[in-house]
Parts: structure tokens; C-alpha cells; sequence
């Protein structure tokens, strides 16, 4: 049996993985490179193609988000998307 929490206790709460899915990563970097006046899809592109952080605006914390995902999770959501439009 466990010992009552004191109500003073403060808890820890673990921080939600899927808060950030690579589906919503993808939409706030492509958001943060268009307001920036680059063309997000080239840039994507590159990120994806060479793996250089530096294709991606650090503007909105942009840079950060992407590193936070693996490039092929992007590229899984980008195909999962294609494949669901294209059977609609």
C-alpha cells in the first residue's frame, strides 16, 4: 500500500511527447520561413535533403522544432498526407 501525498507535495507532471508531432512542427517551421519571405517548401526540401539546420529560420524557434524531429518521422507525415489526399 502507498503512503497518502502530503498536501503540501509538490508533483511532477511529465511533459507531453506528443505535444509536439511532426505534423504541427512542420506547420509552425513552414509558417515561421513564409513570414520570413523564404520559400518554405525549398527550404524544407533542403533541410531534409543535406540534414543542415541552417536551411530553417531560427525565427519562432523554428530551427529548434525541426532538430526535435527525426527527418524521416517528417518525411513519413509528408508521405502519410500525400497518400490520405490522394485516396480522398
Amino acid at each position: 500500500m502507498s503512503d497518502p501525498i502530503h498536501p503540501d507535495t509538490q508533483q511532477f507532471k511529465p511533459v507531453n511527447e506528443n505535444a509536439n508531432t511532426a505534423d504541427k512542427i512542420l506547420m509552425r517551421v513552414y509558417s515561421a520561413l513564409r513570414t520570413k519571405g523564404y520559400d518554405p517548401i525549398t527550404q524544407i526540401v533542403g533541410y531534409l535533403m543535406s540534414g543542415d539546420p541552417t536551411y530553417i529560420t531560427s525565427y519562432d524557434n523554428a530551427r529548434s522544432l525541426i532538430c526535435r524531429v527525426e527527418r524521416d518521422e517528417i518525411v513519413e507525415e509528408l508521405v502519410r498526407y500525400y497518400v490520405r489526399e490522394a485516396q480522398a
